[in-house]
């Protein structure tokens, strides 16, 4: 009689065998599975495309920064140091996502960080622990993506009423020393400016060289005088001084250069 362990035995392994091969299989497929079922940057937004802004720089005006991501998944980064007399460096290469598929890293580039943050049109320079920003000038890490029209800028910024919340890190409210909480209105046609600096009642234009530059010229006012004409002083000198803005989650801020924001601004209902 035949031992029926030979012949049981093969059948055993092979169950086993197969059961690892199983286990092994829905393991290691845990960051395919990730990215196509569940919604990220990486399988959500339409992250390609060139991104641009100006990073703050410890010994010059700015580091002109300009990103363009394929869909192939390279790159090429473009930069410049302001204010300083050297040419523009170019580096391309492959990026890949974290797991997360909310940051790419930019592979090649030593000695400086290398991954940002994907938003909606947006890119944020990360630390070299992969970290956002959080200091003052936590807003000038955003490169923001080139839209097809200049419009879609100007289009944010008008229809609403800009309400003043901070002036030169001081938090600004209403209070007794204020007629009214100083306020700036963009206007579309001619690109006109309207608002009032807290006593005085002012208008201008305003000009967009590129994508975040602006200028307010044009500036004239009423001249009447109040108790209190600090805010209004100093609310004056950032509309004169202001050469870029931020905007985002409903806060503009105006900029000079690289430097911490001069004013911030909330959205609100524009009045009539």
């Amino acid at each position: 009689m035949k031992n029926p362990i030979v012949f049981t035995l093969p059948i055993l392994m092979f169950i086993l065998l197969s059961c690892q091969t199983r286990k092994q299989a829905t393991t290691s497929s845990f960051p395919e599975s990730q990215e196509h079922n569940e919604h990220h940057a990486a399988n959500s937004l339409d992250w390609t495309g060139t991104y641009k802004g100006v990073l703050p720089c410890a010994d010059c005006e700015g580091i002109e920064t300009e990103i363009t991501l394929r869909s192939d998944r390279q790159f090429t980064k473009k930069t410049k140091y302001l204010g300083k007399e050297t040419n523009s460096n170019q580096v391309s290469g492959n990026f890949k996502w974290n797991q997360a598929g909310n940051t790419i890293l930019l592979e090649g580039i030593e000695h400086a960080s290398n991954q940002y943050f994907v938003g909606e049109n947006t890119l944020t320079h990360l630390d070299l622990e992969g970290n956002k920003i959080t200091s003052d000038l936590a807003s000038h890490y955003v490169l923001r993506k080139i839209l097809p029209m200049e419009s879609t800028t100007k289009e944010t910024l008008t229809g609403v009423q800009w309400t003043l919340i901070e002036l030169f890190g001081k938090t600004v409210e209403p209070s007794e020393q204020l007629r009214v909480v100083p306020y700036l209105v963009f206007v579309s046609e001619n690109n006109k400016i309207y608002g009032s600096g807290g006593c005085n009642r002012y208008n201008g234009t305003f000009d967009l060289k590129d994508f975040q530059r602006i200028t307010l010229t044009g500036m004239a006012t009423t001249m009447m005088a109040c108790p209190d004409m600090v805010i209004e002083r100093e609310f004056f000198e950032a509309l004169n001084n202001c050469d870029n803005f931020t905007l985002a989650d409903g806060i503009l801020s105006l900029n000079k250069a690289r430097m911490a924001p001069m004013a911030r601004f909330k959205a609100e209902t524009l009045k009539n």
